[in-house]
């Protein structure tokens, strides 16, 4: 089954990270599908898809590296690092996925800005 859930997340990513094909990533999640962001705002399927609809105009040309695959039972966790073009921000994010049913029906995303990451850790090397 972890095979099979890492496909399924592989092949709703591919079209987008590629060619920003949201239709395809469309046709991998659930009626029900639930996106979940660290400040605690969540969106419905079609909240989240108009969202990515979005962003695809000001992300245009963004490089995306999927840095790890991994799967565990019902949730795949996917790690990116992803910079816009011409040497501008990146960030790293960690999406963790829960399929059900053969699609993707829910998505955690944790979000930090490369450029920032050694001040956002320093609460923890501060106790070491």
């Amino acid at each position: 089954m972890t095979t099979e859930n890492k496909s399924i997340v592989g092949r709703a990513l591919a079209g987008l990270v590629d060619t920003g094909d949201v239709d395809t990533l469309a046709s991998y999640l659930s009626e029900d599908f639930t996106h979940h962001r660290s400040d605690s705002t969540t969106s419905t399927r079609a909240q989240w898809l108009a969202a990515v609809r979005a962003a695809l105009g000001p992300t245009a040309g963004m490089r995306v590296d999927i840095l790890h695959l991994l799967a565990d039972g019902d949730h795949v966790v996917v790690h990116s690092r992803r910079r816009l073009p011409d040497a501008g921000p990146e960030i790293v994010v960690v999406d963790v996925l829960r399929i059900a049913g053969g699609l993707i029906a829910q998505a955690w995303e944790v979000i930090e800005p490369a450029g920032q990451a050694a001040a956002n850790g320093a609460w923890w090397n501060a106790g070491v």
